[in-house]
């Protein structure tokens, strides 16, 4: 069975028209600690006019200049024309617009599948890493070697927004790459507990950063029409990671030096995707805010529908014209962005809370009960049905739209858990009951990875304006990474104090909770430009435009 922290962070995350000018956060630095005081003493007000203004901006009618988006986007299969600004496709029967931007996706999304695999990792070679490195049989340090990783992601979180602010996309998915790569092979040699431990830290640094990084490069490179879908390949390649990872470990269960295999191996996907990236292309947003309008341009023009790259860069100039400084997180402190770093922060905290750890640590006593008695087995199980509803995720991202998902994934997660706890609690035959339990934690899975896993990553850069968006991905992950934690410390000890029947119970009614604050505090995102979001949820305009 694998220890609570390393199954903590198995199922993550770990995401049009033209508009009048409109200045979202401030243009000098940062506002006196006075003014930054009086916002906060009236956050409460404007966090319960927040929904009115969400509702006006969903209902935003575009300019009658601009091509309206579609109701029903097309996912990555098949469509036709329609598309906000960003590229449509076309207007045949065949939808392949996606396939200029799916090589530059698809390798920023390698970080992902690296981040699986080092989840995945750890999850049956632990006994036999303690046995060789002399702490065999101390739960506690078993317990630090998985945990480290979680700590180093932590800051790796806290110090992504620099590194993207300073060198763009493209160079922070490459130099993140060194931790990663050095991390591994610190780890794969280690002797001791320490060097183990230093590894694990490195790979959790960069971890902490592609996290962050990996989405909000996908919703800036991505053209609106095919953001949400291509936004799931984090999803996919997390998932895709921690099959390979298990996979890979079933020889370690008769040679116990195969761990060290395993992490050599971690090293690959780290070169390929400094190789990889050197030809991806760098977000056009983060070029035009350095001043390179020629090279955004030429990203746009090379990714996105020819008919839609002037609107786009028009759009992109008049939200960079707001920018004349360096953005700093005191600004998450003041309206607009308060509003999106607290939703973003609540995201996490609500999904992390909504029982993620607990049941993916639980369900190897789950399938044991039905006779499955294999901890990697039953973790591929679980890494499965998390594919599958990944799959199915990005068909439906543009067609149904974030908000859909995201409240449906939750009522379908809060149904598998009250599902579980009647099978625990209520006298039922043994066998009927472990049938609820197998069926409810894989529907949980299933429903978490519609929604709760891939939406949230998609949605929070997408409401983020240009100017704080590393901010804002920055801190919800570090909330994201403290709750994953906390949750993996005590699981264990409120099961034994309340019952797991009560434990998931809370799960069910927090999964509850997170679908009501969704319905009243998530905007639709589907078929809008970034900037068209931005402009929308100034508090200058607020659903107004002229």
């Amino acid at each position: 069975m694998p220890p609570p922290l390393a199954a903590a962070a198995a199922l993550l995350v770990v995401p049009v028209s033209p508009a009048p000018l409109v200045r979202l956060g401030p243009s000098r630095r940062p506002r006196p600690t006075a003014i930054r005081a009086a916002a906060l003493r009236t956050l409460p007000r404007r966090l319960e006019l927040w929904p009115q203004r969400l509702a006006a901006a969903e209902s935003t009618p575009p300019p009658s200049s601009a091509q309206p988006a579609p109701d029903s986007s097309s996912g990555l299969d098949a469509g036709s024309g329609g598309g906000g600004s960003g590229g449509d496709g076309g207007g045949g029967s065949a939808d392949l617009g996606w396939l200029r931007v799916f090589p530059h996706v698809l390798t920023a999304s390698m970080a992902n599948f690296l981040f699986g695999y080092h989840i995945g990792v750890m999850n049956g070679p632990i006994e036999d890493i303690a046995r060789e490195l002399g702490f065999q049989g101390n739960p506690f340090l078993q317990g630090l070697v998985v945990s480290i990783f979680i700590v180093g992601a932590f800051f790796g979180s806290l110090g992504s927004s620099a590194l993207v602010d300073k060198f763009g996309c493209k160079r922070t998915l490459q130099i993140d790459s060194i931790p990663l790569i050095i991390g591994a092979l610190l780890s794969a040699q280690a002797d001791s507990l320490d060097e183990i431990l230093l590894g694990r830290f490195l790979v959790g640094i960069g971890i902490g950063v592609n996290t962050v990084l990996v989405p909000l490069y996908i919703s800036e490179v991505a053209p609106t029409k095919y953001r949400g879908s291509l936004g799931t390949l984090c999803q996919i390649g997390t998932c895709l990671g921690i099959i390979a990872a298990l996979s890979l470990g079933i020889p370690s269960e008769n040679d116990p030096h195969w761990w060290r295999t395993m992490l050599y191996a971690a090293c690959v996907p780290g070169f390929l995707i400094v190789v990889g990236m050197q030809f991806a292309v760098e977000s056009p947003r983060w070029l035009a805010k350095v001043g390179r309008f020629d090279d955004a341009r030429k990203v746009v023009e090379s990714l996105w529908e020819p008919s839609e790259v002037n609107k786009s860069m028009e759009e992109i100039k008049a939200v960079v014209a707001n920018d004349d400084s360096q953005s700093s997180w005191s600004e998450l402190l003041v309206e607009p962005h308060n509003r999106v770093a607290l939703i973003g922060g609540s995201l996490f905290f609500l999904q992390q809370f909504s029982g993620i750890n607990g049941v993916l640590y639980f369900s190897s006593l789950t399938f044991r009960d039905v006779g499955i008695t294999s901890g990697a087995l039953a973790s591929l199980y679980v890494g499965i049905t998390n594919f599958g509803g990944a799959l199915v995720a990005s068909n439906l991202m543009d067609k149904q739209g974030r908000k859909k998902l995201l409240i449906g994934s939750y009522l379908g997660m809060a149904f598998a858990m009250f599902l579980i706890v009647y099978g625990i609690s209520f006298p039922v035959d043994e066998g009927v009951a472990h049938s609820l339990s197998i069926t409810g934690t894989l529907l949980y899975i299933f429903t978490f990875a519609l929604g709760a896993g891939p939406v949230t990553g998609i949605i929070i850069p997408e409401l983020s304006s240009s100017r704080t968006r590393s901010k804002v991905m920055g801190f919800s992950f570090t909330v994201h990474w403290i709750c994953n934690f906390l949750v993996g410390l005590y699981f264990l000890e409120l099961v034994n104090k309340f019952g797991v029947g009560a434990v998931y119970a809370g799960f069910g009614g927090v999964s509850l909770l997170t679908a009501l604050f969704a319905y009243n505090f998530i905007v639709e995102t589907k078929g809008r430009s970034l900037e068209e979001i931005e402009m929308s949820l100034s508090p200058a305009t607020p659903g107004k435009r002229e």
